[in-house]
């Protein structure tokens, strides 16, 4: 614990301050913070994704300090300077299950003295925390905004089978389907589950740096083919529309997939939604933990082992205020054929907002952050 105190010091604007707080569900918990300096003021929480950092909110957290909110943004289990977790492959991946994830962000708000925040904001795989979050525990998140990741709902359970047998649970075959492709093709997510993921991103062939620049490039507005549309289904003919940093190669990794579109020098030093001084505070987080504290909620996912419990809450639906916001350039809304639109339909019965911010890829709200900010202010205002 006490080399933390050696680590460098984040580029985070004025008003935003590093801590830790200490015994969050196991975990002593890095958190950057806004609006501290006022106490009594009404709470929001940020949750962040895959592969980044409570850095994130970097540019969004003064915007809404400024508005009058306390903002806490945590480093999730799994990443950053948050410690107390395990990125052992071999071990046990319950401490990163949804529901525990939703402890962990119970816990933190609960240390920081409130017992319900006015909303939980998540992008990417923190948009699922989010969602569960909101449907686990309406009376402490008390409106929810999902971002670049829509929610589809709680799994169902196996309906009206004490007469017939329920079907047993079936391989997909959309895996082998991808495979025997004439241009075989594998789905990141499952990658991401193997064992040799994290080692090939930690020691990419490129260095960590310029991965993580491939990577996010590949996946924002500034990658000129990010033009996405509903897929029709989850098969392996709709899924290879995707781009390859979710429907990859069969034979690449993810470091020589993000290489083959990485940017030009005059792309990189243009850059300003992410400069490389930026770029390089996530680079040297992730070559120093590595990528499998992130990676073990994908296995999470990919193994089907939780849904048993997940299937608990079957038949509830987000029921708070909710919104979704997206990159217009971002395939994470419709990675998943149906999801985007049953999150309208079903998931979500009392949703305010459904925005997709041009210029943005699945970056957005670094991509976007003023627009981004407005549009949580808005929503904010519209449900207090």
């Amino acid at each position: 614990m006490n080399s933390a105190t050696a680590l460098p010091d984040i580029p985070l604007p004025a008003a935003i301050r590093a801590r830790y707080v200490d015994g969050i569900n196991g975990l002593r918990m890095h958190v950057l913070e806004a609006g501290f300096e006022t106490p009594g003021r009404p709470c929001v929480l940020l949750l962040h994704g895959f592969p980044e950092l409570a850095f994130s909110w970097r540019k969004v957290m003064p915007t809404l300090a400024a508005a009058g909110y306390h903002v806490i943004a945590p480093d999730q289990r799994g990443y950053g300077r948050t410690t107390g977790w395990s990125a052992d492959y071999d071990g046990d991946l319950h401490p990163f299950r949804l529901t525990n994830l939703v402890r962990d962000a119970l816990g933190l708000v609960s240390a920081f003295g409130y017992k319900h925040v006015d909303a939980v904001f998540g992008h990417d795989f923190g948009s699922s925390v989010a969602a569960w979050c909101a449907l686990i525990r309406p009376d402490v998140f008390r409106s929810v905004a999902l971002m670049s990741a829509p929610f589809g709902g709680v799994p169902p359970l196996p309906l009206n089978t004490a007469e017939g047998q329920a079907k047993p649970a079936v391989e997909d075959p959309v895996h082998r389907d991808l495979a025997a492709l004439p241009r075989p093709r594998k789905h990141y997510q499952w990658y991401y589950s193997t064992r040799p993921a994290n080692a090939d991103m930690q020691h990419a062939p490129q260095g960590v740096h310029d991965f993580l620049r491939g990577y996010y490039h590949h996946k924002s507005a500034d990658w000129k083919a990010n033009t996405p549309y509903p897929l029709q289904s989850w098969s392996a003919g709709e899924l290879a529309k995707l781009p390859t940093y979710y429907v990859m190669d069969l034979a690449r990794d993810m470091a020589a997939t993000v290489a083959e579109e990485m940017p030009s020098a005059a792309e990189i030093a243009a850059n300003r939604w992410l400069p490389d001084s930026e770029l390089a505070f996530y680079s040297a987080e992730y070559a120093r933990t590595g990528f499998q504290g992130g990676l073990q909620w994908y296995r999470c996912g990919t193994s089907g082992a939780f849904v048993a419990e997940l299937q608990t809450w079957s038949g509830r639906t987000i029921d708070v205020p909710s919104a979704f916001i997206s990159g217009k350039q971002d395939w994470g809304t419709y990675q998943r054929p149906g999801v985007y639109e049953a999150m309208q339909s079903k998931a979500c019965t009392n949703m305010i907002g459904c925005h997709l911010v041009d210029g943005a890829g699945h970056w957005v709200q670094q991509e976007q952050p003023a627009e981004v900010s407005r549009l949580l202010l808005r929503f904010l205002e519209s449900t207090s």
